[in-house]
C-alpha cells in the first residue's frame, strides 16, 4: 500500500521507480568517473571489477557467467584491465588450463575511490530526504539486496549484514 496514495503498490510501478532511480544515480556516479586519481574506468570494466572482488580467483568462464558476456569478450575486457593494472591473471592450482583472476593493488584502488565518490553522492541526496524515508529507503534496499544476492547466487545473509551495517553508519 502506498503511504502516498493509499492504493496498492503494483510491482511493475515499483520495478519502473527503481529503474528511474537507477538512471538518476548513474547520471550522478558518472560525473566523478573522468575524475578518479586512478584515472577512468569504463562501466564495463567497473562492473567487471565488481564480480572479481566478489568471486576472487574466479576464472573467466565465472566471470562471463556472471556478466552474461561471451568468452571471447571476456577475454578481451580481462586484457584491457590487466594493461591498465587493474587486475593479475595467474594459472588455476585446480586446472593448468583455467587462469584465475585476482584484483591488482591498483584495482583495489579504483574500487575503493569510486565507492567513496558514490557515497559523498548518495550521502548529498539522502541529506535532502526526511529521516523517517531514509529508514524506510534502507529497509527497501536491504531487502532488494538480499533478494538481488539470492537470485545471483551470492550470500544473502552477508549481504543483507552488510546493508544493515551501512545503515547504522548513516541514521
Amino acid at each position: 500500500m502506498s503511504r502516498f496514495t493509499g492504493q496498492p503498490c503494483r510491482r511493475e510501478q515499483v520495478a519502473e521507480a527503481a529503474c528511474a532511480a537507477s538512471e538518476l544515480l548513474e547520471v550522478l556516479w558518472g560525473r566523478g568517473q573522468e575524475a578518479a586519481p586512478s584515472g577512468p574506468v569504463p562501466p564495463s570494466q567497473l562492473r567487471a571489477l565488481l564480480v572479481i572482488e566478489t568471486h576472487e580467483g574466479a576464472n573467466l568462464r565465472t566471470l562471463g557467467e556472471a556478466l552474461g558476456s561471451r568468452p571471447s569478450s571476456v577475454s578481451r575486457l580481462c586484457d584491457r584491465m590487466e594493461a591498465m593494472g587493474l587486475v593479475t591473471r595467474s594459472q588455476s592450482r585446480a586446472s593448468r588450463r583455467e587462469v584465475e583472476l585476482r584484483l591488482s593493488r591498483r584495482g583495489h584502488q579504483a574500487l575503493d575511490e569510486y565507492r567513496a565518490f558514490r557515497t559523498r553522492e548518495v550521502g548529498l541526496v539522502l541529506e535532502r530526504m526526511e529521516p523517517s524515508d531514509v529508514l524506510m529507503l534502507a529497509e527497501g534496499l536491504s531487502a532488494f539486496r538480499a533478494a538481488a544476492s539470492q537470485a545471483q547466487g551470492v550470500g544473502a545473509e552477508a549481504a543483507e549484514a552488510s546493508v544493515r551495517s551501512h545503515v547504522a553508519d548513516s541514521a
